[in-house]
Order: C-alpha cells, then structure tokens, then sequence
C-alpha cells in the first residue's frame, strides 16, 4: 500500500465510543494516530439490586461533549467523518427524541424468569445467543410482562448507537453489527426477526433500520454542527458494537486470531466463516462482514477492579491505589496463598449462562490481606479467559495461534502477565490506547475513501505493542489450580440455585 499523501496526514476522523462509564470522541489520522481526545462521563443506577439504568439524556450530553472538547483541538476543516461505537445490549424507548423511562444497561439482570420462560434453543439458533439476561431480548420481555405501557406507548425502541445516530442525523438506524446485540435479529438473514420480535410484542416498524457495517447513515444535522464545531454535511457511518469494534481495532478482521478486550467486561473472540452457536459462546455479526465473530464473556471484568476500590479502596486516585495494590502483589505468589475467586458478580455468562451464579472467594485464613484478595480477584478473570480460549478454540476448524490484548485492563502489565501465566500462551498487547475507538475510526475512514477497505484500514492504523510471555514458574502453579478452578462452579451451583429461591 502507498504511504498516504500529506493531505490524508492531515486529514482526520471522529470515533465516538459510549461506553457505559463515558461517552469519548477520539480523533484519529489516517495511521491510527490518536489526534485529540474528548469525555463525558456518564451516571449507572441500581434502583434496587440486580437493576441497572442510564439516562438516555445523559449519553447525549457526555457525546456533545466529548465533541466539543475534540473540535476544540482539531477545528472543524480536518474532519471527514464520523463513527459510532457503543455499550451493546442496552436500550431505550423513545417518544420522538425523548426517553420514556431510563435505559436498561446490558449488565441489568432482573429479567431472569423470562430467560427461564422464553429461552430455549429455537431462540438461540435465531439469535446466536444463549438464553442469559444480557440480551435486550429478554429485557424487554421483561418491560411486556411488567410494563406494558411502556413498549406500547413508546415510537421508537433501539440501541445506543441508533439513539446517537437519531440526535445527530436525524436518522433513525442501526448497523447489523450494533442492532444484532438486541438478540432480536435473524443472524442468517441479516434482519429483525419477526417470530422473536413478535414473542414480546414488539413492532418492528419501531425498531431502527438495520444498515450494513461502513454505510453513511446520514449527515450531521446543519444546526448541530455550528453548535458543536464540526463541518457541515460530515457523515455519520454505521460501525459496530464496541467488541466487534475491538476485535477491528485490534486487528482480527479473519480467521486465525483471538482478541481480549479487558474491559468493564471482558470479552474475547475470534473470526469463524460459517454460522455457528454453542453455549461456548454467542455468534455476533463480524463487523468486517467476513463472517461472524464468536465471542465468549465475562460481565464482571475491570468493573470487579472498580467494585473493590470502591468498597475496599483508600481514598485516594484510583491509579494511586491501583498502583499500591501492584507493589504489594510482587509479594505475592501465584494463588493467592490458596485464594481463589468466582468472578461472578454479575452471574456467569459463558459457558454456563446462570444468571443466579453469584461471586465467591474459596480459601480464606488469617494471613490473607486486602492484596490478597485484589490478586485473587485479577487471576479469577484470567481463569476465566482460560475457559473462554479453550471453548472457542473447540468451535472454530482453524484452532487460533494469536491471541491480541486490549481494553483498560490491559494496561496493567502485572494483571497481563498473570492472564499469560494462566494461558501458557503468549500475548500481544494492542499499542493503540483506545482500540474500541480506533475501530470505529477505521469504518469512517473507509466510507471517505482515505483508505480502500477495512484490511487496508487495519493494515495502515492498527499497530502491536510488546509481546507478554508466561513464566515457566507461574505457568506451572496456574496448571495445579486450574485442576482446582475448572470444578468451582459445578460445586456451587446447587448453592446458588437455593439462594436465588430465597426472597432478598
């Protein structure tokens, strides 16, 4: 590929990643480069347990935002286009532009009596997702049985992206890669289902149009972009959900890769060419539109690292603390001292999908400290990365030799090396700090011709940082407890089943 000239040098996009602790802008060139960098921070409520809501409102203001804090830096004659990645399976109920109730967040697991009452495999063969409470799917099941009105009155019902695509274009539309986390799309169709849309009552005409990944969804309204500094008539492409945005980001756009995305969840998956679903696993839409992507996950990722700071922390900066806690755990052998974690604070997702599996710590004496507990928590996750790798190994032919890491997790080299030491496998650490963003960027910069297509897009702005080793010592340790890990959960789920029977 010829390097680019220097107006493409000069020339920038705008990704925008709503997660669901901020809504970001990022700029980026025509390499990959990070140009400017804006945030908003969005608010997550619980009401009551298991339930967790966001303001739809507030997603759009944290996006102005962060927008704004960009074109501050860049102006407005650079930019070419716009993207948008998102926080999947969460959704809102619109009247026009206006929200009807709070959205319900992904991590929202109050619909457990419709997963038990509606999942099932005909559901899962649609949808390439297990029966679990993540999917929008179950969700609004949920809104049918407890809150009629509010799916009957509302005019619009979609995603994240469909909403910030609504603000910004007026367009009411979704990608198939960001609509598919709904569970509600015909995996081999490429459509709403009408048999799964029809089994909650939920009218299609109200759902967003579907667009393939790279399509201009429309262009930023005239008015909008006087008031946030972008250039009239600047696109708005379709992208994808933020994990097929980090598999893009992180490069793996065919068979043959696994990436990690250490994340508020942790999410890892690889490239498959044929339509497939396995409880090992939920099929998505391959954002590259090669296929699909497989991907196995964790809800309880870096969210378990804020959890503890927040319950057990000093006060102080987070890096602070984190920073402190890593001292402490270089005293600290693999294992804890014999402390293992169910990461579950959330319920387990893959492989077993129970929504009533709940976090456990196993091992506790005297001598344990507050590291301790940290360490045991960071090799919990990575036990489950173990797990995850190995079923997504099994349902692939071609049996993945690279495995790509990213996500704010994955800065800590400390919780990097314990993932390899648990794996036996090495990793490659992502360069780019916002891999998320930088696969939204590569779709904006395909629709705009700075790049041919999305491998000419990974190939010039998707780079690999250092390589992160097992050591033979810890990979050994790890061996012992995994023997120990892998039967955790079958022990503990009658526990859990008699707990969640029991009326909180």
């Amino acid at each position: 590929m010829l390097p680019p000239t220097t107006a493409e040098q000069h020339e920038v996009v705008i990704a925008i990643d709503c997660s669901t602790t901020a809504s970001k802008a990022v700029a980026v060139d025509a390499q990959g480069n990070t140009v400017a960098t804006g945030r908003g921070n969005l608010t997550l409520s619980s009401p009551a347990a298991g339930e967790y809501e966001q303001s739809a409102e507030e997603w759009w203001q944290a996006t102005e935002q962060a927008i704004r804090a960009v074109t501050a830096i860049v102006g407005s004659t650079r930019i070419r286009a716009l993207a948008i990645t998102c926080q999947r399976e969460t959704f809102v109920c619109l009247n026009g532009e206006q929200p009807i109730r709070p959205a319900m967040v992904w991590m929202d697991t109050r619909a457990k009596n419709e997963v038990r009452d509606l999942g099932n495999d005909r559901v899962h063969a649609i949808s390439g997702r297990p029966a679990d409470t993540t999917p929008s799917f179950y969700k609004m099941a949920w809104l049918r049985r407890h809150e009629p009105v509010t799916l009957d009155s509302a005019d619009r019902i979609g995603d994240v992206s469909a909403y910030l695509n609504l603000r910004l274009t007026g367009h009411w539309a979704s990608s198939r890669a960001s609509a598919d986390s709904t569970g509600m799309v015909d995996m081999v169709l490429g459509t709403w289902s009408r048999e799964l849309c029809t089994s909650v009552g939920v009218p299609i005409d109200k759902l967003p149009r579907i667009v393939d990944p790279g399509a201009v969804i429309g262009l930023v309204t005239d008015e909008l972009a006087a008031e946030l500094g972008l250039p009239a008539c600047l696109p708005v492409v379709a992208a994808a959900g933020d994990g097929q945005c980090a598999a893009v980001g992180a490069g793996v756009i065919a068979p043959g890769s696994v990436y990690l995305n250490m994340g508020t969840a942790e999410v890892c998956g690889t490239i498959s060419e044929d339509y497939v679903w396995g409880r090992d696993y939920r099929t998505v839409v391959a954002a590259s539109g090669n296929g699909y992507l497989l991907e196995a996950f964790l809800s309880s990722g870096t969210y378990l690292v804020n959890w503890f700071l927040d319950g057990f922390g000093t006060g102080t900066p987070a890096s602070e603390q984190i920073a402190d806690l890593e001292a402490a755990l270089t005293e600290i052998g693999p294992g804890a001292e014999g402390l293992l974690t169910l990461p579950y604070w959330h319920g387990a997702q893959t492989p077993y999908w129970d929504s009533a599996a709940r976090g456990a710590v196993i091992g506790w004496t005297g001598t344990h400290t507050k590291a301790h507990f940290y360490k045991a928590i960071l090799e919990g996750v990575a036990f489950e990365v173990k797990l995850q790798v190995e079923g997504l190994s099994r349902a692939v032919a071609e049996n993945p030799t690279e495995i790509l890491v990213t996500g704010g997790g994955s800065r800590s080299l400390i919780w990097a090396q314990i993932v390899a030491d648990v794996l036996g496998r090495d990793l490659t650490l992502c360069k780019a700090p916002e891999t998320t963003a930088l696969g939204a960027a590569m779709f904006a910069a395909v629709a705009v011709g700075i790049h041919a297509d999305l491998p000419a897009a990974a190939a010039a702005m998707s780079r690999r940082g250092v390589t992160i080793r097992p050591t033979p010592a810890a990979e050994a340790k790890y061996a012992q407890l995994w023997k120990v890990y892998q039967h955790l959960y079958e022990t503990l789920a009658p526990v859990y089943k008699a707990l969640d029977a029991v009326p909180r």
